[in-house]
């Protein structure tokens, strides 16, 4: 290694630990890791990154564990011989939901001998990720194994486990390392999205839109199904929805359930539904398309969310399947397979956000317009969102939200507004912040006023103990009858119906005619000055030439 590699290295390193937060942390980390890149592809590159950052989790946790049971009092009270074999109790670690680390896989194992192991440090974390598999069931087929190859660069390879070793993972308030670690992980995926641009769309939603679907569907408990669940963002913000609003301890009241058709994409599921303490089990023991090979048929979910891939013409489909219970979607484009696939997943009170282009809410082509007549007819749609463009980096369609439920009436105890034949229109177009040139994010007053004007309109708990009440706000929000969707020939578009926003009348404002006259003369002026500008600039041209 030149001297200028191990400078770069050491000063990697002093800055780390000069560091304190979280996201000083994640960044040094990410500049570190992008220096392995070399000639992986980005997809592989990425399992490699989230790979390790998985492994530190798994050994942290189990480490945590660890320390929870030497501390425990009643350990003293068995012979001291017996202590350490106690320690290895295999059950002790995995009746709490943490995964077994064999001692060879374990982090400070692997930092201690990242310099000398045989074969180097890719080949004892390639090893370090088959004994993890092999000693947890639901991990098997889903840890990388790919640090020993030729196009990993060994040298940055280590320098990257020492990073690793010295962040203070710990120590960020009361949150355990696991928790900063889900975090990172998170945050990784993101900076890969960002990186890949379009290619990004199979594994990641914006977080922020996944949050919105989440806001509006308050998944408090029950089933969570997401059929093209890409790297699971949809259930992570779940369990992060029910955590904020009934504590930790509630976070297993959701179980959730997915199916991914990339192999790479579900191994990122099962690592980021297992680094969030979630049980990476629903997500199946294998790959497969939902359309060909529908994993979970008889799954009845109670919320189904889903960004599937826009406008997909490449796609298996069955013109007898019974999931076209409102039509045969077209081959040219999926939309409608999704949502009927989406609505044979529902429970009988069960609700949906599903993200797709906005040209589903109005195309009339191959039958789609028919097919969104009668699932409006059967009073499934309970609301449409058209969102602002440039929230997603990974198209520039523009996209809607979808929210459709079986059951639109006051469902007796929860004493809801009964809205059957009604649908709530949202348009959200103007909202959102751009973050830099190319991106807009909903900020956090966007999507609280967007979930509340639901929540107002289905009159839920969340909205009454907020004393909000619904009212149609022009150029905002508008509800529907299925008798005012008919006259707009199903079209679902919310522009339609709410209409243009009110502008209140200013009482110092200039007399338009005024302010016409006032107008065309500042244009005749300009004119002028324009052709006496052209005629000096002719002028001196012509002198040029002389």
């Amino acid at each position: 290694m030149p001297p200028r590699k191990r400078a770069a290295a050491a000063a990697g390193q002093g800055e780390l630990l000069s560091v304190s937060s979280t996201k000083e942390i994640q960044d040094i980390l990410w500049k570190a890791a992008d220096k392995l890149r070399g000639s992986m592809d980005a997809a592989q590159y990425k399992e490699f990154v989230l790979g390790l950052v998985f492994l530190k989790y798994v050994s942290d946790a189990f480490t945590e564990r660890r320390e929870e049971l030497a501390a425990d009092p009643e350990l003293a009270q068995i012979p001291e011989h017996r202590r350490a074999a106690f320690l290895e109790e295999k059950d002790e670690y995995t009746e709490k939901n943490v995964f077994w680390v064999p001692p060879t896989a374990r982090w400070d194992h692997i930092s201690e001998n990242a310099a000398s192991a045989e074969g180097g440090v890719g080949a004892l974390l390639d090893t370090a990720m088959d004994e993890v598999m092999k000693a947890n069931k639901t991990l098997t087929g889903v840890l990388p194994k790919i640090f020993n190859r030729d196009n990993v660069d060994q040298k940055r390879l280590k320098e990257l486990v020492d990073l690793i070793s010295d962040a203070r993972f710990t120590g960020h308030g009361d949150r355990p390392a696991q928790d900063v670690l889900g975090e990172t992980y998170e945050y990784f995926l993101e900076r890969f999205a960002r990186a890949e641009g379009k290619r990004a769309g199979e594994f990641y939603t914006p977080a922020s839109v996944v949050r919105l679907i989440v806001e509006v569907l308050e998944p408090y408990e029950g089933r969570v199904y997401d059929p093209a669940c890409g790297s699971g963002g949809m259930f992570v913000q779940s369990g992060k929805f029910v955590e904020r609003r009934k504590g930790k301890d509630h976070t297993h009241d959701i179980a959730v359930y997915g199916q991914e058709a990339n192999e790479r994409t579900w191994r990122l599921a099962k690592m980021n539904l297992a680094i969030h303490g979630m049980d990476p089990k629903g997500v199946g023991d294998r790959w497969a398309d939902t359309f060909a090979d529908d994993k979970l048929p008889d799954l009845k979910a109670d919320f189904v969310m889903a960004n599937p891939p826009f406008n997909m013409s490449d796609w298996a489909r069955k013109s007898d399947d019974r999931r076209w219970r409102y039509g045969t979607p077209p081959q040219s484009n999926a939309n409608y397979a999704w949502l009927q696939h989406i609505v044979s997943k529902l429970g009988d009170r069960g609700s949906a956000g599903v993200v797709l282009s906005n040209g589903s809410m109005s195309s009339n082509q191959s039958g789609e317009g028919e097919i969104r007549a009668a699932m409006v007819e059967a009073d499934l749609v309970s609301c449409m969102i058209a969102l602002p463009a440039n929230l997603f980096r990974t198209t520039a369609i523009p996209a809607c939200l979808w929210f459709l439920t079986k059951d639109k009436s006051p469902q007796n105890t929860k004493a809801l507004e009964d809205r059957r034949s009604r649908v709530l229109f949202i348009d959200a177009r103007a909202m959102g912040t751009m973050v830099d040139r190319t991106e807009r994010v909903l900020t956090e007053e966007d999507l609280e006023k967007i979930s509340d004007t639901y929540h107002a309109w289905r009159g839920t708990k969340s909205a009454r103990d907020k004393g909000l009440s619904y009212e149609d706000v022009p150029g905002y929000c508008y509800s529907a009858t299925l008798e005012e969707i008919e006259k707009h020939d199903y079209a679902l578009t919310p522009g339609r119906y709410v209409g243009a926003a009110e502008v209140e009348e200013d009482p110092d404002a200039e007399p338009v005619e005024e302010q016409i006259a006032r107008l065309t003369k500042e244009l005749f002026e300009q004119l002028d000055e324009s052709a006496r500008l052209d005629a000096v600039v002719r002028e001196q041209l012509g002198r040029i030439g002389d």
